[in-house]
């Protein structure tokens, strides 16, 4: 008893550590970065244009609310491209962020702050909660790592830290059955927020049947509730917002661009990087017409596999967290994400921490490759990394110039792959050996 006592400590004293390092440096790292809050600025601009009755999605329209806010550094880092200021999230983002909107920018920045340190805290306590009955001490340190290696998020105030803890908030009410009133309405907020990140999560509780279902068609509902009016609003006052999204999105990643995953891309390779399949796949050929279409066969296959076993299985909580766990990673890899996405890996912590309990191979290789996902997403890594890239010292031949690229662009996301091919595996093991003893039982009682 006693052990388990201190383990328990242990692990909650490595979970403590990395909310200090988080909330020390986080904060500070935003204060000082030239690029502070430059997440949060997109939407909260665009929604006071929106407010004003313009057009969200035209650059051209929001630049004067840039310009009302006092960014006049902002506006003369990007001056002449009008583009920097379009709108990329869906117009359901609007709902959340237009009570930040209502207040000026220094107010309301700091409550997005707030909710982004204490969404993410919160959502690594419930974890570190579910998963400490098994194995604490592995747990503790996993979140407390990651939790010390989110400052990005923080400090350019990214949609993604309120989406993801939200969602993962959600799936521990729904996991443990307990205040599922608040579980739905934190996955619906998720979804409206960024459901490019949340939305194979919902997926899992459709599939899953049960109460699962019934949880995720409420959170649906509350969606279109509050959805349904913001897309409304915003077709009234900018009826082409589809076509200027499409278009952004289409300029962004042209080849060159910052949303392009090739080699020569402005901005997937930095801090911050593109972490989607395609970036690994480019470093073999550069062209839209190879990695597209393998990334969507690999994923999709994946996908696939992972739907017949969540829609075969009955939901139990272990088989749950591994399902949970594959689709995290899973998520990253078809479309486009980029390094603050990945905080969605909290949710690989209770399968890994289950499977570290039982003391075998397995659970062995679960923490290897647990850890080595969080340690090639983390920000300090690839801060160190990058840094040593740029102070090297070497003949500039095109050989080498490839190979110091490739090492930034795929590391990443094979990672990601790694995990989710390991957890589906093991999902798929567990599920088909208890229904198999399922049916044996069955068969025996008849």
């Amino acid at each position: 008893m006693q052990s388990i006592s201190n383990a328990r400590r242990d692990g909650l004293l490595f979970l403590l550590l990395g909310c200090a390092v988080l909330v020390s440096f986080g904060p500070l790292l935003e204060r000082i970065s030239p690029v502070a809050m430059i997440d949060f600025k997109l939407p909260y601009y665009s929604t006071r244009c929106l407010l004003n009755h313009s057009d969200p999605y035209d650059g051209v329209d929001v630049i004067p609310a840039y310009r009302d806010g006092g960014e006049v550094a902002l506006l003369k880092m990007v001056e002449g491209s009008p583009n920097s200021f379009r709108l990329v999230y869906f117009p359901t983002i609007f709902p959340f962020v237009v009570p930040f909107a209502l207040l000026p920018f220094g107010v309301a920045h700091i409550i997005w702050l707030a909710f982004i340190l204490c969404g993410l805290i919160l959502a690594s306590f419930l974890i570190w909660n579910t998963s400490a009955g098994y194995a604490p001490v592995t747990a503790g340190f996993l979140i407390g790592f990651m939790l010390a290696n989110s400052e990005l998020v923080v400090m350019i105030g990214n949609p993604a830290g309120i989406a993801i803890s939200l969602c993962v908030v959600a799936a521990w009410c729904f996991v443990k059955d307990t205040l599922a009133p608040l579980g739905v309405v934190c996955l619906a907020v998720g979804l409206l927020l960024k459901p490019h990140d949340v939305g194979m999560v919902w997926l899992y509780f459709l599939l899953a049947g049960r109460v699962y279902r019934k949880r995720a068609l409420q959170s649906l509902a509350v969606v279109i509730v509050v959805g349904l009016p913001a897309v409304l609003w915003v077709s009234h006052v900018a009826p082409n917002w589809t076509t200027e999204l499409h278009s952004t999105l289409l300029s962004n990643s042209a080849h060159g661009h910052p949303d392009d995953p090739g080699p020569t891309s402005s901005g997937a390779h930095q801090l911050g990087m593109m972490v989607n399949l395609q970036t690994a796949l480019s470093a073999i050929k550069d062209d839209p017409s190879f990695y597209d279409p393998v990334s969507y066969v690999v994923c999709g296959a994946l996908l696939f596999a992972w739907c017949l076993i969540s829609i075969k299985g009955r939901p139990t909580p272990t088989r749950t967290w591994l399902a949970l766990a594959a689709i995290a990673a899973l998520t990253m890899l078809p479309l486009y994400h980029r390094q603050v996405d990945t905080k969605l890996l909290l949710l690989t912590v209770p399968a890994c921490a289950r499977l570290c309990s039982e003391g075998k191979r397995l659970g062995r290789v679960a923490f290897i490759v647990t850890f080595a996902g969080f340690v090639l997403t983390g920000d300090v890594p690839w801060v160190i990394v990058l840094h040593m890239i740029s102070h090297l010292r070497i003949p500039n031949t095109e050989f080498l110039n490839k190979i110091i690229m490739a090492g930034q662009m795929c590391p990443v996301p094979l990672i990601l792959l790694l995990i989710c091919v390991f957890y589906l595996y093991v999902y798929a093991q567990r599920t088909f050996a208890a229904e198999g003893s399922s049916r044996y039982v069955d068969a025996v009682q008849s």
